[in-house]
């Protein structure tokens, strides 16, 4: 599974605990940028996770209108590793049961 992950300067250990949770490729945007206003969820995402104590208004506006555009899940927590954990487990649940009920 692929995550993007938007919001936060540095992730710490959380890309170690992402992968553990099964997530082999992670993106990370700060939102700092000026380019970062103009992002596009790469095509192979599975899902957007919105650290939402990082980002401005604006930059999750922007996010939520790619992901609507690309049907790509999107979630919102805040940057707490326990927060994160208990949105990251409800949307792999959700995503393992799109990918069931497709076969």
């Amino acid at each position: 599974m692929s995550i993007l992950l938007v919001g936060g300067d540095k992730l710490g250990n959380i890309k170690d605990k992402l992968t553990e949770k099964g997530f082999e490729d992670i993106e990370h945007v700060t939102g700092r940028k000026k380019s970062d206003k103009k992002i596009k969820i790469p095509e192979k995402t599975d899902l957007v996770l919105v650290l939402v104590d990082y980002v401005g208004h604006k930059l999750s506006q922007t996010i939520k209108e790619q992901s609507r555009k690309t049907d790509v899940r999107i979630a919102f927590t805040k940057r707490s590793w326990t927060c994160m954990e208990k949105t990251i487990q409800r949307c792999i649940e959700e995503i393992s049961n799109d990918k069931r009920s497709i076969i």
